[in-house]
Order: C-alpha cells, then structure tokens, then sequence
C-alpha cells in the first residue's frame, strides 16, 4: 500500500541579515532537495522573516518503510548541507 509523507522543518538561518538573503539561501536548498529526492518542497512559514523559515516537503513512496528511509535521507540532507539549523523537525505519515 502506497504512503503519502510530510515533512516539516522550522529552521533558523544564523548567517541572513537580509530577506534577499534569506531567499537565496532557501530557494538553493529547496532545489537541491527538489533535485536529489524528487520530492514536493515549499516554504510554509516565516517568509517575512530573515533568520527563520519553514520549509515543507511532500512526497508519496510505495510502502510505509520505504518512506521512512526516505524521510531519512532526506532530514540527514537538510542537517548537513542545508546551510540551516534544525530547530524543530515534524514528520506525517498519511
């Protein structure tokens, strides 16, 4: 049975001192996660502010295990080379 999983991280982005920044460091992330994991991603919160964010990411896999591997990858990705730090991370499995 397919699995539909969300996940959320609420990221605080230390070295923005400007929206304009804070953009650029967001979209690059975004794409990299949309262009490794071909995943749905968006920013779901904080857009006006500069040094926190909320980026969200969707993706549907064939079972309940395969998603959670991939859920994984993904959170270790974003830790690593998000250039962000993870203050709160969710996870929904529908």
């Amino acid at each position: 049975m397919s699995s539909v999983l969300v996940l959320t991280w609420e990221l605080s982005l230390p070295g923005c001192r400007s929206l304009k920044q804070k953009r650029a460091t967001i979209r690059s992330l975004k794409d990299r996660i949309r262009h490794r994991f071909k995943v749905s991603v968006a920013e779901t919160d904080f857009q006006d502010t500069s040094d926190r964010a909320e980026l969200t990411v969707a993706f549907v896999a064939s079972d309940g295990r395969l998603a959670q591997s991939m859920a994984d990858k993904i959170d270790r990705f974003v830790m690593e080379k998000g250039g962000a730090l993870i203050i709160l991370s969710r996870r929904e499995q529908v």
